[in-house]
């Protein structure tokens, strides 16, 4: 049986200046991104592309999605196998590149450090990335590379 999920958010652009898109430097790229119930995201574009750097950018938002993807994927799994994990922590970087007005991600690393309780668990706990990429719903769904260069720490080591 097939499972379908839907999601809904709200995106309103609040970068008017005054004059609208009249030219291509004079409005603002703020935005708000908002779903039922949750905190407002202040959203920009890339300060390359004359967005505000205080604000998410869309290629941090998806970088950030694969990542809490891939680390929600890992903590199932690990608990599934037995692994305790007490702490994790993901220092992400993705590769955008622009030809003329287009552009894409190419890649994508997550580099997450996992602190697991029991020493005897380091290899199985290394082996569970694997799983946890496999299932993320996220990663998936990207037409690029998303690479893992996980490590695990034993807790109190």
């Amino acid at each position: 049986m097939k499972a379908v999920h839907e999601y809904s958010v709200g995106v309103t652009w609040t970068g008017n200046r005054g004059t609208g898109t009249s030219t291509y430097r004079s409005y603002g790229r703020d935005h708000t991104v908002r779903a039922e119930g949750k905190s407002t995201i202040d959203g920009s574009s890339d300060p390359t592309f004359h967005g505000d750097a205080d604000r998410w950018n869309p290629e941090e938002l998806l970088l950030a999605a694969l990542s809490q993807c891939h680390m929600l994927s890992y903590l199932h799994v690990a608990a599934r196998h037995g692994v305790t994990v007490t702490a994790y922590a993901d220092e992400a970087t993705g590769t955008m590149e622009q030809s003329g007005e287009s552009g894409r991600f190419t890649g994508a690393v997550l580099r997450p450090r996992v602190t697991i309780a029991d020493p005897a668990q380091s290899k199985r706990a290394q082996s569970l990335h694997a799983e946890a990429a496999a299932a993320c719903f996220i990663a998936a769904s990207v037409n690029f590379p998303v690479d893992h260069q996980p490590v695990i720490l034993v807790e109190g080591a």
